[in-house]
């Protein structure tokens, strides 16, 4: 088996179908999805119950409560036989070659541990973004943030044993893939940014108000994390506060600044 892939799933019943869709649309076949659910109380599990029935290569879970997207990822590790784990989202889409690309490149480039790609945004509108992260992160790029996007990610699944898999902790909700980085880059493991945007991430207005306060307060822990874990200058830490001011921002104003951020025109976007 050469790839694992996880996904958690939360009261996606309406985007489901869809992201289910475009990973078994990939052009390379060699792999397992493993779903999960995470106590939803709609009709997400029926749903994915009806694909697990169709395609043998769907490996179904369902935690007896909600425990959180870091608990469902690990619970999803347990079961993952792939060489690599890629991750995938319920409400969001990727393109028919990404595993084949980031598959070929993690196969041909033995230094890093884990490949992610650059995004094209979308609402009910239609594509209105994408996010060009940096190629290749250094310690100091986790400063601010994640260097990496966690949903269109493809590690080594060694490399993510090797350093305990997702951090469970309700401090870590939002957060845990920048934690998870923070440790494998800790432990001398590097990451690699493809700028074709292999996957479709959905940001509406649904989205935005996901961004609560508490997951700022949980991202500024991480950032002091980074600092100790990665050993980083100390004034780093001054970091935290835009973070944190940008948690009291109205989501209005949040979501014009993130559109203005990431919006393209014409062929860019």
């Amino acid at each position: 088996m050469k790839i694992s892939v996880l996904m958690g799933m939360y009261n996606c019943e309406a985007t489901l179908g869809e992201a289910i869709e475009s990973i078994l649309a990939q052009t390379e076949p060699d792999f397992e999805l493993i779903l999960c659910d995470d106590g939803s109380t709609d009709g997400t599990y029926a749903l994915a119950e009806q694909y697990a029935k169709k395609d043998a290569r769907i490996v179904l879970l369902q935690n007896p409560s909600n425990q959180g997207l870091n608990q469902t990822l690990n619970n999803c590790l347990a079961h993952a036989q792939g060489t690599y784990v890629a991750r995938m989202d319920g409400d969001d889409k990727c393109l028919s070659h990404r595993f084949a690309t980031q598959l070929a490149f993690l196969e041909s480039h033995p230094e890093y541990a884990l490949v992610s790609s650059a995004m094209s945004m979308f609402d009910e509108q239609g594509i209105w973004g994408r996010n060009f992260p940096k190629e290749q992160p250094s310690v100091r790029d986790f400063k601010r943030d994640t260097p990496f996007c966690h949903a269109p990610v493809m590690m080594r699944r060694e490399a993510l044993q090797a350093v305990g898999g997702y951090s469970v902790d309700q401090k870590l909700l939002r957060v845990e893939d920048y934690h998870l980085w923070v440790k494998m880059y800790a432990a001398g493991y590097r990451g690699y940014n493809l700028q074709e945007p292999l996957y479709l991430v959905r940001e509406d207005r649904a989205a935005a108000a996901r961004r609560k306060f508490r997951y700022r307060v949980n991202q500024a822990r991480v950032q002091l994390f980074a600092i100790k874990a990665l050993h980083l200058p100390v004034y780093y830490a001054l970091y935290c506060i835009p973070t944190l001011v940008l948690g009291l921002v109205p989501q209005f104003v949040y979501r014009m600044l993130h559109r203005a951020r990431y919006g393209r025109k014409g062929e860019d976007a």
